[in-house]
């Protein structure tokens, strides 16, 4: 009788403690409010520097909740340091803003780098999305695809 309660207790000790450890923390499935949604990295056709195609190079920045955020003085950037600051911008509730690498007329939908080349590699690279005391809110380190854009 002894062992049986013995082996009885271990076995639900063992089921206890699977039982902890297999539940996710909050933290783990948590979405950031801001978030880098697509990089499209290689603009269709030759890279030559013409607008058009820097314009076709562009990273999408989502905001997953339900309010308006302000993206005021944050940044992205990317690994070799080219950086966009946004100036005084609100991102609506379930919106995105596409940041191009080429000149433009900003809108709620469309920002600029305002740059004459090209900012994201075609090998790889990384995005860094920075509130406006520098805190790091997303980065995506990216690997090539045949289809010249990421997606997440």
């Amino acid at each position: 009788m002894l062992r049986r309660l013995a082996t009885t207790a271990a076995l639900v000790s063992a089921v206890a403690t699977t039982a902890v450890v297999a539940i996710p923390s909050a933290s783990t499935a948590a979405t950031a409010a801001l978030r880098i949604t697509k990089i499209y990295y290689d603009s269709p056709n030759a890279d030559r520097g013409g607008n058009t195609s820097l314009n076709a190079e562009w990273v999408r920045i989502t905001n997953t909740t339900s309010t308006n955020r302000s993206l005021t003085g944050w940044t992205l950037k990317d690994k070799t340091g080219y950086t966009y600051k946004f100036p005084a911008f609100t991102l609506k509730a379930k919106a995105s803003v596409y940041v191009h690498t080429g000149k433009g007329t900003a809108t709620s939908g469309h920002r600029y780098y305002n740059r004459t080349w090209y900012v994201w590699n075609n090998t790889g690279d990384t995005a860094y999305l920075r509130d406006s005391k520098g805190v790091l809110k997303d980065s995506w380190a990216f690997k090539p695809t045949k289809y010249g854009y990421v997606v997440r």
